[in-house]
Formats: structure tokens, sequence, C-alpha cells
């Protein structure tokens, strides 16, 4: 039979056919007043998306490019800052922080798993200029409490910087960003936002602004004050992704369009639907018999599963796009062949989810000889729906996105 080719990966994630049209049809100069009101409507889109006061700056680069900008423009050589690591995206912060000279205190926890505040807390010195973390640690399917760091920040004497790395937990997970006091946080064009990869964003506090007039470490293109200098008018410092920022624009007025043009309701609309599919892709998961890898902190942007022991999880991502032409992503570096995860970020919905779960029933019954029953993966999703949207509302208990915060264990 016909197969139709359909991403769950974590990023790049399914693209919004409005955005792709608004791709090819960007052919402006970016030196034009065309270009400036387009750009200058992203900007102010993209503070409402990230739900901040401050200053965003777009920059033509994948997420990786911002979180460089962010530790070359708030860092010196010798600065001690405090990495917050677990798993391959935390370890990036480190190996960053170590090209632009920086002493490196870290938190560690094992894949799979969250930070212990108390070691947060016990890690920051009184010269800790800033701490380094991701709201979700995509290659674990992961996702940490952002404000329960933050608070513990704010508890200290000296107050260091709070950077996060919201490439996937933008759009996935709830943000009050100036009330908890990020200074940076980062986003990325190919997450939720639903289209390619080539922007990353970020919001940046005057805090973060005042620190960068005190920075040593050398920056050229990802000077962000050039950026920020020139934003005002419209412009980018550097030629800029022209047809990236117009989908961008085009997915934002989307978001905005399922909340009759509310793009703050509409960014709670896009979280609220990740949060839904990732527990319905849970419970279905988990009814099959599979083991979750992220099951006390689970985030909204991917579901990682472990395979059964002596099993391959690449054999489950060839079997899905070899059979159904689903594409789902393997373990990155050491966790490759141990866990497979799914996507539920951006352009996903009730009938994508539905759809995997019942081609995951046959790779579980014909790949992995699981003694499953057709139907049971798609009757608890489907009960977890009736209960999380019964009248397209969902209620939730925190911010975090978890029904029982992280910060009670702590309190």
């Amino acid at each position: 039979m016909f197969r139709k080719t359909r991403l769950y990966t974590p990023g790049p994630t399914p693209l919004l056919p409005a955005a792709q049209f608004a791709m090819a049809a960007a052919d402006m100069h970016h030196r034009t007043a065309e270009f400036r009101a387009l750009y200058s409507k992203v900007l102010a889109q993209l503070k409402l998306f990230v739900g901040t006061q401050n200053d965003v700056i777009l920059l033509s680069s994948s997420g990786t490019g911002a979180m460089e900008a962010a530790v070359s423009n708030l860092t010196s050589p010798g600065d001690r800052i405090l990495v917050l690591s677990a798993g391959k995206f935390g370890e990036r912060w480190v190996a960053l922080a170590k090209a632009f000279g920086c002493q490196i205190d870290l938190v560690s926890a094992p894949y799979g798993q969250t930070f212990d505040l108390a070691q947060v807390s016990a890690a920051i010195h009184p010269d800790t200029r800033a701490v380094f973390m991701q709201a979700t640690e995509t290659s674990t399917a992961v996702r940490h409490c952002v404000q329960a760091v933050a608070e513990t920040l704010s508890a200290t004497d000296t107050k260091p910087l709070l950077v996060v790395d919201a490439i996937t937990g933008l759009g996935t997970t709830h943000f009050d960003v100036d009330a908890w006091g990020i200074d940076v946080l980062i986003g990325g064009s190919q997450k939720a936002v639903m289209i390619p990869p080539g922007l990353a964003y970020l919001s940046v506090s005057e805090r973060a602004w005042a620190a960068m007039e005190t920075s040593k470490n050398p920056r050229y293109y990802f000077d962000l004050r050039k950026e920020r200098k020139v934003a005002g008018k419209g412009e980018s410092a550097y030629t800029p992704a022209v047809a990236l920022i117009a989908g961008l624009g085009a997915a934002l007025d989307y978001i905005a369009g399922q909340a009759g043009g509310d793009l703050v309701e509409g960014r709670k609309l896009l979280i609220e639907n990740a949060e839904t599919c990732a527990a319905m892709t849970r419970a279905g998961l988990q009814k099959l018999g599979f083991t979750l890898f992220a099951p006390t902190a689970p985030s909204a942007a991917a579901t990682a599963v472990a395979v059964p022991e002596g099993l391959d999880s690449g054999a489950v991502v060839k079997a899905l796009k070899a059979r159904f032409g689903a594409v789902i992503a393997n373990g990155q570096g050491e966790m490759q062949g141990r866990i497979f995860r799914i996507a539920h970020l951006g352009f996903f919905d009730y009938m994508d989810t539905i759809a995997l779960l019942g081609a995951l029933e046959f790779i579980a019954r014909d790949s992995l000889n699981l003694p499953i029953q057709f139907g049971q993966a798609l009757a608890a999703a489907q009960q977890v729906f009736a209960e999380r949207v019964p009248g397209e509302g969902l209620t939730r208990h925190c911010l975090c996105g978890r029904d029982t915060c992280c910060r009670s264990k702590s309190q």
C-alpha cells in the first residue's frame, strides 16, 4: 500500500503549510521597507511567543549559534560558571564554556533524570557569574523545572545570570520569563514554530545587556549588541534568512489564529496540545509494555522509550520507516540503540498521535514479538484524550507542566 512519510522527530519537525507558502513567496530584498515591516512584526510577535517584555534578538543560525552567543557575550576567560547537565545538550554547554575559557562547575544528573536542587544550591559560589541549563533535554526527553532553579538562584546573595536553552522547551512548557528572572531564553526555528532549521532567537534581560559591557570574550557575528542596535530600525546586522523569517511570521500568525488572533493564548494552546499528545503517547506505549526512559520528569516536547533488554532501538526506528513511513529518532551518543524518541512539539495533533500508536502496535507485535492485542495502545491514548480535553480545556497544576511540581520535593 502507499506510504506517506511523516516526521515524528524532535527537530526538524513537520512544516506548517502556510509557512511553506510564505517562504516560497519571500523574494524581497532585506534592505527595503517591505522587509523592515516584516522583520519588526516578527520581532514583536516573538516577544509575545516567548512571553517577555525583554528584547528578543533573531539570528540566522542554528540553536547552537545562539548558545554560543550566550556564552561569548556574557563571559570572560577565567569566569566561573555553573552548568546543569543531564544529557547531550547539557554537555554542549560544557564544551562551549571550555571553548571560551570559562572555569566550569558542574552539576550532573544521570541520563533520564533531572537535577537535585540541593546540589544546585550548593554549587553556587559567590563568584559564579552565570548558570547555564536546558529547559528540556532533547536527547533524553527530560524536562527540568526552570522555575525551581530560578528561585534557587534568586535566593542567593549574588544572583548569577540564568541562561536557559529552551529550543525544545518553547511551545511545550509554560515560562514566566520576567517574573522568574530568566536572563537569556533561547529558541530555534525547527521546533515548535514549525519551520525549517536556520533561525535562532533569544530573549535578553537588562541585566544580561549590562553584563555584556564587561565581558571580554571575542565576538563578531554573534555580538548581540550589534543586533539590538539595528533591530529597532527593523533591520539585522548582517544578511538575514529572509525566507525563513517570512515563514516564521506565517507560523506565528497561525498560532495566533488558533486563539482568534491572540498570540499569547495561541501559545498556551500550542503547549496544551503538546502536553496532551505527550500524555497520550506515554499511556499508549506503557500499555504495550514499553518502559519510559524519563518517567519522573517527562517532557511534552518528546517521549523517550527504552527498548527491552537485548533489543536495538534502531530496529524500531527502521521498522517504522520501512513499513509505515513514520520517522522517529534513535538515541544520541551513548543512548543510541537503547532508546527511541517520539516528538510532540509543533504541528502534531490527536490524529498524528493515534496514527503512530497504531503503527507501533504492529511493530511491537511483528518486529519485537511483544504479546500485545491490537487496539490496547489506542484505547489507552483515547482515554487520556477524553479526560484531558473534555471541552478543549486542560487543567494544569504547575507551570513546569507536571501534575506534581518538582519543587514540592524540596519543600
